[in-house]
């Protein structure tokens, strides 16, 4: 009885019960399909031994994807909870587990792994490379991840969720004041998959750096792989403090320590001040990815190269600099001086003007373009008003004397979802259609992804225009309810229908990728969107190896110049190409570590011991491990060739 009291639910509820029976019955189901089609040794080979940077890819991008709707159906209850006064559909606690699970798993385990999925896949092909840096560490990193949002997402059924907000400040994330194992989960987790977007950050800055196609220089690098250059400089710079603030807040909560405590000598406004310099940053390394995507598209569809490339590259640069310079205007309402309100106000304003020169430089190349309104396009024109408003209310909000109206109320709420939503959602829907063809071989039906957009878009200003509204009227966030005589009903109530819209949208994405399998055409060629950068000079589906002959490279849009101007992108003859192997350690060492985490969530002392030795085991057999790859010899790569239609 013991043993169930430890890992039982502190405040269980209708909903949970039937959330461990659907998990359960998915379990099941999964287990029962694999052994029944006999696929257990394909998923093995195919999908969780590879560092194929493709595979790994798409395995992101579908977890994003899973973890969108697992988010989404977050974001529908708390709407439904404020759709009318004084409900009784959550309790306080049940609220505070929903809302702070809501945007941990928004940002970590939805957005991140949408842009890292997207690096992964395009980057290679974008720079004429084979694979990533390091095809080990590339696996290590997604498997990290993976676990790491295993494990946050059994929190709900095994223990209790995070109950402190996404943020988790301290003294409210303390052992006094969230005494379920939640917040542990949370330190955790985060710590876990933290690590594997470390590992991408250096993976992904050394391919970039050392293993361009010839002639591609930095400044002809297509607008995608630089945004991934600078986001990934920003993941290597913040990531660290991340993982020391989670490093240290586990301690204070298992071990006593006092670095976050109001009492003997600790400090809870360091948690905050680390948080942020991880936090804020976090932004722009989720926004800069999707504007290299939108860049991509908005060229390929306009017919015209990009204006403006260099300032474009400027603008990139000079976000991410002043992006670790912005973190103190979450303090505004602290109490921290007029000095330092001063400039953080500044460099937050500031940030808005290489942000207003990328949405000229998109303006202008649509400019006398002859536009095909597809529906990668649709996302990215929809983009640039939505998110301009978002970018308008955070100027609002950096003014640090008007912030103490704004900061606590759902104004604050629509600033950021006015900035997230259509920044990075709306991009990474734009991408997922944009290179779907080049991933699946078939692309996704255009009439169905329009209803997408349309219904997105209305959904999106139903839900979250009147929270301005009810903001500035005074609703405060983070509150479970409210009485009648606010008022804030009848805009809380469009906002409930918003979402509602929203999640049929969602719907149709599912159905769009079933009907699109079924019945969209298979013979596409390479290049069915007439693109203009180099991952569409390869074939599809691609080759393991990408391209049999390195391509060469004389300006930032390789493969327009080679349908245009005859530039010749694959000189010289094929050759013998050397690839890695496939390795099982990624997969067991990542579930290693979603047992050493669990068992420190639980404080399960001897499996923590021997979990620790297992991972320490897994990298001393890779230290000693003699695996140099393989060969793929000339005929080979001749004949796969052949097969797709000739030398690429």
């Amino acid at each position: 009885m013991e043993f169930f009291e430890r890992f039982a639910v502190p405040h269980p509820s209708p909903a949970i019960y039937a959330s461990m029976v659907a998990i359960g019955l998915t379990v099941i189901a999964i287990i029962a399909g694999l052994t029944y089609f006999k696929k257990w040794g394909y998923l093995w080979r195919e999908w969780l031994t590879t560092v194929d940077h493709k595979r790994l890819g798409i395995m992101y991008l579908l977890c994003a994807l899973i973890m969108l709707f697992r988010g989404g159906v977050d974001a529908i209850m708390l709407r439904a909870q404020l759709a009318v006064p004084d409900n009784k559909l959550l309790d306080s606690q049940h609220y505070n587990e929903v809302f702070s699970t809501h945007g941990v798993v928004m940002i970590m385990f939805m957005a991140m792994p949408f842009i890292i999925g997207f690096m992964n896949y395009i980057v290679p092909l974008q720079i004429g490379a084979r694979d990533v840096a390091f095809p080990r560490l590339n696996a290590i990193s997604f498997w990290l991840f993976f676990m790491g949002a295993m494990l946050f997402n059994i929190s709900f059924v095994v223990g209790g969720s995070p109950d402190a907000g996404w943020t988790s400040y301290f003294p409210l994330a303390s052992n006094d004041f969230s005494t379920s194992v939640g917040t542990n989960y949370y330190m955790l987790s985060l710590q876990i998959s933290g690590l594997g977007t470390l590992m991408t950050g250096i993976n992904m800055i050394t391919t970039i750096m050392k293993m361009r196609a010839p002639g591609m220089t930095l400044m002809k690098m297509p607008m995608f792989t630089w945004s991934t250059l600078v986001a990934n400089l920003i993941i290597i710079t913040v990531f660290p403090v991340l993982t020391v603030a989670l490093a240290m807040g586990t301690m204070d909560r298992l071990f006593g320590t006092n670095f976050f405590t109001t009492t003997n000598g600790g400090m809870d406004m360091m948690w905050a001040n680390l948080f942020w310099v991880w936090g804020h940053p976090e932004v722009y390394i989720l926004i800069l990815p999707a504007f290299g995507l939108y860049s991509e598209i908005i060229s390929t569809f306009s017919s015209r190269n990009l204006y403006g490339y260099k300032s474009m590259v400027a603008s990139m640069v000079i976000i991410s600099a002043l992006s670790c310079l912005v973190w103190a205007h979450h303090f505004f309402t602290m109490g921290q001086g007029a000095t330092a309100n001063s400039f953080f106000s500044i460099t937050t304003m500031a940030i808005a003007v290489p942000t207003g020169v990328k949405i000229f430089n998109w303006l202008f190349t649509m400019w006398k373009g002859k536009i095909r309104f597809t529906v990668p396009m649709l996302y990215s024109v929809g983009f640039i008003p939505l998110f301009t408003i978002g970018g308008v209310t955070g100027v609002m909000l950096a003014m640090s004397a008007a912030d103490y109206q704004y900061h606590n109320t759902m104004f604050l709420v629509a600033h950021f979802h006015n900035t997230i939503i259509p920044g990075v959602v709306f991009a990474m829907l734009a991408g997922l259609t944009y290179y779907w063809p080049k991933m699946f071989g078939f692309m996704l039906n255009e009439r169905i992804g329009k209803w997408t957009f349309w219904l997105l878009s209305i959904g999106f200003v139903l839900a979250f225009f009147p929270m301005y509204i009810s903001g500035l009227d005074g609703q405060a966030r983070r509150m479970y309810t409210y009485s009648e005589a606010s008022g804030f009903g009848t805009l809380n109530m469009i906002s409930f229908v918003g979402a509602g819209i929203m999640a049929v949208a969602f719907a149709l994405i599912v159905y769009n990728v079933y009907y699109s399998v079924r019945y969209a055409p298979r013979n596409i060629g390479e290049d069915p969107w007439d693109a203009r950068t180099l991952e569409w000079a390869t074939h599809t589906p691609v080759p393991e190896y990408n391209f049999a002959i390195t391509p060469q490279v004389k300006t930032s849009e390789p493969l327009w110049d080679a349908k245009k101007r005859k530039h010749v992108l694959f000189p010289g003859k094929l050759d013998e190409i050397h690839m890695p192997n496939n390795s099982g350690v990624p997969f067991i060492l990542s579930v290693i570590f979603f047992v050493w985490g669990f068992s420190f969530v639980f404080s399960i002392w001897p499996l923590v011991i021997v979990s620790t030795i297992g991972i320490f085991a897994c990298l001393a057999h890779r230290s000693f491990e003699k695996d140099h790859g393989r060969h793929i010899s000339v005929e080979e790569v001749t004949e796969t060739e052949e097969k797709l239609g000739g030398v690429r």
